[in-house]
């Protein structure tokens, strides 16, 4: 039976914010064995936790801020799981002078890395501990075991690490899928990239939906067993598998298709919009994140695209069935070659902004803790992690002999199935910048010589030479020579 006492230190650990992911994060715990101090803001929330769920291990229930604290062990481990920004903060001052030298409050909801590492500095400041924890999976996985990126100081995780690892997801080698990221926002930074990763991911798959859609002709149900068919071999992921479901399913009120009963708006919560306004920061390319970034935004503009129905454009015949089946294959190959790319992208991400604030992120064990729980879990996920762990300074996964041969020999069908889509006037942002930062990385020259020129040509920004050392500035206004300006 759970334990009805707040006056005694008996908890491990304690969550406050009992909405549904912290209700099912407490939940987690207790069913590993943990005893639970639960808290909220509103009391019936916790009494309904209690009556529910009490039957599932030991909860310390506390009505105020003081008992709660009061019913934890030493260090006092504190998760936090209300909305992020203000909220947050609010929790923060209201539990902060109530905990000792050495306590931890750990942020589990999808907070900015930048608030993540002004709340952690000062919180150093006082003696106290701040993690930024990133979770994946959702309710269930909260529930049944999420992937876990903590931040936060080594300390911190000697205490907290055992409890994380004991509620994460494992992974298919029975490992757990949370390790300690790196210090102060380095869990939630890469937490933030993998849900970037993510929207491409989601993305691409809707592209090569709308592809077998329109282009090979399939209806919903032929193009969710095509889906249920690739998520056999290399595709293998928890996005293919639900997406072959989304689209079997029939809605019950019409008899319809499901996907043609739902609005054709996508929503977004902001993490996408923080990977790419950072990545500009960091100066790092992203462009396949970016195009889904802005594929749900221009979903969006209702008024937009009303205002540009019936422009011309080519008329969308679709194939034959032999002909289907073969470009069905094609973009198959597409989707995975594209899918490599955004990836690539994201731990390109993440290597620089480990590099900018000195987290010296292990990136193979990032690709370890995604292959289970989170939402873009996948098999080819502990390729990802070998390829790391051969080689800790890969400048990209493109670089990995494995992934630039399987590009290598996709490439055709890839660069056929743009094509295909221009000409039938499908838009494809994510399939199209995925191949054309593939064909950017393997250039011989970009031109990016003739950008300089301008700048140099318009605001005298200079530039640099390819056979000798220095900044240079031609004398557009004058008799154009050349002057060394650095």
């Amino acid at each position: 039976m759970p334990s009805t006492s707040s006056t005694q230190a008996t908890a491990q650990i304690g969550v406050t914010g009992l909405a549904v992911m912290g209700s099912n994060l407490a939940r987690n715990f207790a069913r590993h064995g943990h005893t639970v101090a639960v808290h909220n803001r509103t009391a019936a929330r916790t009494t309904a936790l209690i009556e529910e769920h009490g039957h599932e291990g030991d909860f310390i229930p506390a009505t105020t801020a003081e008992e709660f604290v009061a019913a934890l062990e030493k260090p006092r481990r504190i998760v936090v799981m209300v909305k992020a920004g203000a909220p947050t903060d609010a929790v923060i001052d209201e539990f902060a002078p109530l905990l000792e030298e050495g306590d931890m409050i750990i942020d589990g909801g999808n907070a900015h890395f930048a608030d993540t590492r002004r709340r952690e500095q000062a919180l150093r400041e006082r003696g106290l501990h701040f993690v930024g924890a990133g979770i994946s999976g959702g309710e269930e996985g909260a529930l049944n075991g999420p992937s876990i990126m903590p931040g936060g100081s080594e300390e911190s995780y000697k205490a907290l690490g055992p409890l994380l690892e004991s509620i994460a997801a494992k992974a298919p080698d029975g490992s757990p899928c949370c390790a300690h990221i790196g210090p102060d926002a380095a869990g939630h930074f890469v937490k933030m990239v993998h849900n970037g990763i993510e929207y491409a991911d989601m993305q691409l798959i809707a592209e090569a939906y709308d592809l077998l859609r329109t282009v090979a002709g399939y209806a919903p149900g032929r193009i969710a067993e095509t889906f249920r068919t690739w998520n056999t071999g290399r595709l293998d992921s928890y996005l293919i598998e639900i997406t072959a479901e989304v689209l079997a399913h029939t809605d019950a009120a019409t008899g319809r298709p499901f996907v043609d009963v739902v609005a054709d708006e996508a929503e977004q919560k902001g993490t996408g919009r923080w990977t790419v306004q950072t990545a500009l920061d960091l100066g790092v390319p992203v462009s396949g994140i970016a195009e889904a970034v802005f594929a749900r935004s221009v979903s969006g503009h209702t008024g937009l695209r009303r205002a540009a129905h019936g422009l011309p454009g080519p008329r969308r015949e679709a194939l034959a069935p032999a002909e289907a089946e073969a470009f069905a294959a094609r973009v198959e190959e597409a989707l995975y070659a594209s899918k490599v790319v955004s990836y690539a992208q994201g731990w390109n991400m993440i290597s620089s902004a480990s590099g900018a604030y000195g987290w010296d992120i292990d990136l193979g064990a990032v690709a370890g803790i995604w292959r289970g729980g989170c939402i873009i879990r996948a098999a080819f996920l502990d390729r990802i992690r070998s390829a790391f762990a051969a080689e800790p300074g890969l400048p990209t996964l493109l670089a990995d002999p494995g992934f630039a041969g399987e590009i290598g020999r996709a490439q055709d069908a890839w660069r056929s199935v743009v094509a295909t889509a221009v000409g039938h006037g499908v838009p494809t942002p994510g399939f199209s910048a995925a191949l054309a930062y593939y064909d950017a990385l393997r250039a011989d020259r970009l031109p990016a010589a003739l950008t300089q020129g301008q700048r140099d040509y318009f605001g005298a920004h200079t530039y640099r030479r390819t056979d000798r050392e220095g900044s240079f500035h031609t004398l557009w206004g004058g008799d154009r020579g050349e002057e060394r300006t650095g």
